[in-house]
């Protein structure tokens, strides 16, 4: 069976030398102090070090099952993330993604993507239109001798109307989003005028469909040690961070059946398909496949 090969590290706002470790980890709601203690470990590996559930079971002393569903923890809220691959030589490995804030590398990665569609429609050359046709010489009709000129004004033509103005609706949780930065990092102490004239860029994230908490994250991560002006680097990032609108939703696509998702086994770390995670067959019946050998 071929072994898990080492971590790979995706890190956002990560000095070398360091591992800093934001608080939308460290402070999370929702992962145990198991799960939030081996994201820390990982995020502090070397590039390539192994990270399966065997080595991590040697380096502490929980037992398998419970680092098998730390991990599977992480890999729900995209801290983790355990694909396989096929090496040159033609064997399937596992390959283990470590991501330090895995909400900035979305918005990043998606921020890439648009650049990348920009460019490339930029390079498309433009396709000639057909030349019109040349419209037929029509001679206008005599003039009646009993056609007076008309006195009244000719109407003129109506400009457009201007643009709507942006919704407000998301005004007041953003300036409250703004308010709040300086519980997550006293530097971040802003005045009324500051949080006004933010608000707006603020209020632009969230109609794109980012939560308060990804755009408090990319707003409080990887702040350097020496902040002298906060609002400025906040209107910043606000500018050069902001996502692309979400696509129009597709429609739903006839049920179909999928196979069973990849589970990573508790025992040897080899990955197969099951509907829940746990043992994969060779582990579970140990005996069974000695006897059919």
């Amino acid at each position: 069976m071929p072994s898990p090969s080492g971590v790979r590290q995706v890190t956002e706002f990560q000095d070398p030398g360091y591992t800093i470790v934001g608080n939308h980890l460290t402070q999370h709601r929702s992962l145990s102090g198991l799960a939030i203690g081996l994201a820390a470990h990982i995020q502090s590996l070397p590039e390539g070090a192994p990270a399966d559930i065997r080595t991590l079971a040697k380096r502490f002393p929980e037992g398998r099952g419970r680092i098998a569903a730390a991990l599977r923890e992480l890999e729900a809220y995209g801290y983790l993330e355990r694909v396989r691959q096929r090496t040159d030589d033609g064997r399937m490995i596992t390959v283990t993604l470590s991501y330090n804030n895995p909400s900035a590398t979305r918005a990043r990665r998606a921020r890439e993507s648009a650049e990348q569609a920009k460019r490339r429609t930029a390079a498309e050359p433009p396709r000639p239109s057909p030349a019109p046709a040349p419209a037929p010489v029509r001679q206008p009709p005599p003039p009646s001798p009993a056609a007076q000129p008309s006195s009244a004004p000719q109407p003129q033509p109506q400009s457009p109307p201007p643009p709507e103005p942006r919704t407000r609706a998301h005004h007041t949780p953003a300036s409250a989003l703004l308010a709040n930065l300086r519980r997550d990092d006293p530097r971040l102490l802003l005045s009324v005028r500051d949080i006004q004239r933010l608000t707006p860029p603020v209020a632009a994230w969230l109609e794109r469909g980012v939560s308060p908490e990804a755009v408090r994250s990319a707003l409080t991560t990887g702040l350097p040690p020496t902040l002298r002006h906060p609002a400025a680097l906040l209107a910043h990032r606000l500018t050069d961070l902001l996502p692309p609108p979400l696509p129009p939703t597709p429609p739903a696509a006839p049920a179909r059946v999928h196979p069973s998702p990849l589970q990573t086994c508790d025992g040897c770390d080899r990955a197969f398909r099951a509907p829940t995670p746990g043992r994969c067959r060779d582990c579970r019946h140990p005996a069974t496949e000695r006897g059919a050998a």
